[in-house]
């Protein structure tokens, strides 16, 4: 049996959440909609469930305040729109399953409750084990996590209440921008384990306001400037290398301004920490723009290191580590000594490093392995994990540790990858241990988000991530989540003078040309279309073509792309299962490693192109025309 291999047209998110739009925005003009009879729209964008839009028009301009009533007084969220005629509000913080209770209040006196009923959470998005903070304290945020693996991004309230989440699997780190909109990564995959195609500029709401497409991808972590360019954290797509490169965006065109190649001022073959290897041999996780001395801090968990570079000539400045196994003269000129009468650790495998206003370095110290040297690794049942901050001195090249929160809690709180520190205010402080994982119940050795994928393991493994805030070292907030999560933000979900923002979203910057190769398989022309037990489709979107099939481990495949002239484009199908060290987000993996996805960028691709398969020294027809 042979049919022609399932191809589906798929138009991007921000295509699909405009015809959403515009179908509301109809639907409201051509009704008679009033406070006392309000259109009311759940899940308005499509991509979180707990949100919701409410239309109405008033005869005369007024404020109209959204009250969201909490299953107790404290849960009550609110918010002021300002005057209009049109009123077009984002309701944010509904509870899951649940007919929410929501009062509009206008300025002039008029009220109306009305009830939205929403449906059950989605099975991957993780419900809270235990919370123990106060309303005072948490006031309207909301603790966001983002996922580490089968788990979507959630915002839990002081209850531990699910007050937001989506169904999409952003991923990342999630960020609030300076005019309120939050910064995610793309659910869109351009090369495994994780990297996707770049960053949303989104509301709560869901809407998408920009796509801030990178050329090779973007992982782990962004940051907002002050003049509004975004420091993006990439990598060169066809270097051999991952996640050793940082780009500078412009935020109204996407175009790359400058970019920060770390092979330029490290040695890749020195001092790797437990987890490099040669692909993979910085892992940057982090970065950090410091004004005051114009300079961008990067965390290398696979080097144990966090460095500084200079903003304009990307010159090194100092290297936060363990100096062992770095060659001398780098330990010399940008090491730090330690000094001080206080406790001492170093970090290892570190991730989320931020300058502090005085110059002070907080981090996440993970202590995975806990040493240079393989001889005097530590098992992950006798480590620890912590929050640390410490003050160093560029003049002197001296270090010294002056808080940390996690190492007392010993392996309850170890997390060999992921989590992230926040500093508030000078002695307020969130430490979130996202990694942690459990073996028959016991600290699971090795890590156990890569045991968990393999079938012997399942049953066994479990996950925690504890999120905690201190404020002069006491203990003001503790979140239990079983899963692992990437990082943890807390934020409100609405911002000041927070309004319906709507019109088309747009997608900005560029992906890589996707590279061809020369090499020609011999292959008997068939004629005939690819056999079923590949199981073949193609997705295409508007800027690129995803093709999936099964393939035998190795077998020797390339997919064509044949023009109107008869130019035939080979791209290689890579059928070798892949093994990666480091796993920050592993919501892409599949379980079948034969099951291959092969990306192609319509970048540099213009007209009609039918698609054919080389497999088994064969070329078959898909059935297919893809259009650029």
């Amino acid at each position: 049996m042979m049919n022609q291999i399932k191809h589906e047209q798929i138009a991007h998110i921000i295509t699909k959440q405009h015809n959403l739009e515009q179908a509301m925005l109809a639907e409201f003009e051509a009704g008679t909609y009033t406070i006392d009879n309000p259109l009311v729209k759940l899940n308005p964008y499509g991509v979180c469930p707990l949100t919701a839009m409410v239309l109405f028009e008033t005869p005369v301009m007024t404020e109209a305040t959204i009250v969201v009533k909490g299953k107790e007084h404290p849960g009550d969220i609110r918010h002021t729109f300002p005057a209009s005629k049109k009123h077009i509000l984002p309701v944010y913080g509904l509870y899951v399953d649940y007919e929410n209770t929501v009062e509009i209040v206008m300025a002039n006196g008029q009220k109306n409750t009305i009830r939205i009923q929403t449906g059950p959470i989605h099975p991957d998005v993780p419900l809270a084990t235990s919370i123990k903070t106060t309303p005072e304290y948490m006031g309207h945020n909301m603790m966001f996590l983002t996922a580490a693996m089968r788990a979507m991004p959630v915002g839990y309230d002081y209850a531990g209440d699910v007050r937001w989440y989506s169904n999409e699997n952003f991923a990342f780190d999630v960020k609030r921008m300076p005019n309120g909109h939050i910064l995610i990564g793309t659910e869109r995959l351009v090369k495994m384990p994780y990297f996707t195609t770049g960053l949303y500029e989104m509301a709560f709401s869901g809407k998408i306001f920009k796509e801030y497409r990178t050329p090779s991808g973007y992982h782990h972590d962004q940051f907002v400037m002050e003049d509004g360019n975004i420091l993006v954290l990439s990598f060169d797509f066809y270097s051999g290398t991952v996640e050793d490169m940082c780009l500078l965006i412009d935020p109204n065109t996407g175009e790359v301004l400058k970019s920060w190649d770390y092979k330029n001022v490290l040695p890749q073959d020195v001092a790797g920490s437990g987890s490099q290897d040669e692909h993979d041999w910085f892992h940057n996780n982090a970065v950090w723009y410091d004004k005051k001395t114009h300079s961008l801090t990067f965390s290398g968990r696979h080097q144990d290191a966090v460095i500084n570079l200079d903003f304009e000539t990307g010159k090194l400045n100092w290297i936060i580590g363990d100096p062992e196994g770095w060659p001398q003269e780098m330990v010399d000129k940008y090491f730090f000594t330690p000094v001080g009468d206080g406790e001492f650790d170093w970090q290892y495998e570190q991730h989320a490093s931020v300058i502090l206003p005085d110059g002070d370095v907080m981090l996440f110290d993970n202590g995975h392995f806990r040493a240079k040297n393989k001889e005097n690794y530590l098992a992950n049942s006798k480590n620890f994990s912590r929050g640390v901050r410490y003050r160093i001195n560029t003049e002197k090249m001296t270090i010294e540790q002056i808080w940390q929160y996690g190492k007392e809690r010993g392996s309850e709180f170890f997390s060999p990858y992921i989590c992230n520190v926040e500093y508030y205010n000078e002695g307020h402080y969130m430490v979130h241990s996202g990694g942690i994982g459990y073996e028959n119940g016991e600290t699971c050795e090795g890590m156990a988000v890569m045991k968990v994928m393999q079938p012997e393991f399942k049953d066994s493994i479990t996950f925690n991530s504890i999120t905690c805030e201190l404020k002069d070292d006491v203990l003001m907030y503790e979140l239990h989540v079983p899963a692992n999560c990437y990082r943890a933000e807390k934020l409100p979900l609405y911002y000041a003078n927070e309004t319906a923002e709507l019109g088309a979203g747009k997608l900005l910057g560029n992906l890589i040309e996707t590279q061809t190769t020369k090499m020609k398989i011999k292959a008997q022309e068939t004629g005939q279309l690819v056999p079923d037990h590949y199981e073949a489709s193609i997705m295409e979107e508007e800027d690129r073509m995803t093709f999936n099939a099964i393939f035998e481990t190795g077998e020797m495949a390339q997919l064509l792309l044949l023009d109107e002239a008869g130019e035939v484009r080979r791209y290689p199908v890579n059928t070798v299962a892949q093994n990666f060290q480091a796993m920050c987000v592993g919501t892409f993996q599949k379980a079948d490693p034969r099951n291959v996805d092969l990306f192609i960028n319509k970048t540099g691709l213009s007209g009609k192109y039918q698609v054919k398969l080389i497999a088994e020294e064969k070329l078959y027809e898909t059935g297919v025309t893809i259009s650029a």
